[in-house]
C-alpha cells in the first residue's frame, strides 16, 4: 500500500516534470495582469467619455480581473492537461499499478492541483489588483475599502475551482481533446450567449462561471443575480464538487 505523503510527492513531481502543465499556469498569471492593466490604462484615459450611469456603475475592483476572461483559458488547459495528459500517453496504467487505492490517488492529484492553482490564483489576483488599481488613477479604490479585500481573494477562489472544476471533467472525459472541446465552448460561447439571452439568463446565472464570478464583484448596480457574493462562489463550488466526484466515478469503475 503506497504511502499519502508518497503518493503526494508522486503527483508534484508528475505536475512540475511536464513543461506544458507549466507553461499554462504561468500564461495564465502574465496574460490575467497585463491585459487587465492595459484595459484599466485605457478605461483611465477614456474616463471623460463615459455617461453618467457608466460612471455611477463603474467597479474599479472588478476592472482589475478584466483580463481574466483570456487568463481563464490557460488555467482551463491546465485543469485537462495536468489529469487527462496520463491518459493520452498510457501512463495512467503505471499510476494506477503503482498506486493501486484510486481514492488516495486520485484524492493526491486533486490536492496537488489544488495547492498549486490556489498559489498562482493568490497571487495573480493580488498582482492584477495592484497593477490595475495603479494604472486606474485617480478613479482607484484601496484594498482597505470594503467588499475589496474579499474580491481580490475571492478572485484567487474562483481561479482555483476553474482548474479543479476542469480536471474533475477532464478525469471523467479521459481525452484532452473532448476535455477541451466542452469546456472552450461552454465558459467562451454558451454560457455568455445564454447570459445575454433575455429568456435563458435566468439559468445561465447559475452556471460556474456566471455564479462564481460573483465573488469579484464590489459595485453591482447594474447586476441582477439574486444572490450574494459567497452565495454565487458557493453554487460555484457545487458544480466543482460534482465534477470531481464524477471523476473519482468514472475513475473507480471503468479500467484504465
Amino acid at each position: 500500500m503506497a504511502a499519502p505523503s508518497a503518493v503526494l510527492q508522486s503527483e508534484w513531481t508528475k505536475v512540475r516534470s511536464v513543461r506544458s502543465t507549466v507553461w499554462t499556469l504561468g500564461s495564465a498569471l502574465l496574460v490575467t495582469v497585463i491585459l487587465s492593466g492595459l484595459l484599466c490604462l485605457l478605461t483611465n484615459a477614456q474616463w471623460d467619455n463615459f455617461g453618467e450611469s457608466d460612471r455611477a456603475g463603474f467597479d474599479p475592483t472588478s476592472s482589475s480581473f478584466s483580463g481574466l476572461l483570456l487568463g481563464q483559458l490557460a488555467l482551463i488547459v491546465f485543469g485537462v492537461l495536468v489529469v487527462s495528459s496520463e491518459y493520452s500517453t498510457g501512463m495512467i496504467r503505471t499510476s494506477l499499478a503503482a498506486v493501486p487505492q484510486r481514492g488516495t490517488f486520485y484524492a493526491s492529484k486533486v490536492a496537488v492541483i489544488g495547492a498549486l492553482a490556489l498559489v498562482v490564483g493568490m497571487a495573480t489576483a493580488f498582482l492584477s489588483f495592484f497593477v490595475g488599481q495603479a494604472l486606474l488613477g485617480d478613479h482607484s479604490t484601496s484594498i482597505t475599502d470594503h467588499g475589496v479585500l474579499r474580491a481580490v481573494v475571492g478572485a484567487g477562489l474562483y481561479m482555483t475551482l476553474t482548474v479543479l472544476f476542469s480536471a474533475g471533467i477532464a478525469m471523467m472525459l479521459r481525452s484532452p481533446m473532448l476535455g477541451l472541446g466542452i469546456l472552450m465552448p461552454f465558459f467562451f460561447l454558451i454560457s455568455p450567449i445564454l447570459a445575454a439571452v433575455p429568456g435563458a439568463k435566468n439559468v445561465a446565472r447559475y452556471f460556474p462561471d456566471r455564479a462564481g464570478s460573483k465573488i469579484m464583484q464590489v459595485v453591482s448596480i447594474n447586476d441582477d443575480r439574486p444572490y450574494g457574493p459567497w452565495a454565487g462562489l458557493g453554487i460555484m463550488l457545487l458544480w466543482v464538487a460534482a465534477a470531481l466526484i464524477g471523476g473519482y466515478v468514472v475513475l473507480k469503475k471503468r479500467d484504465a
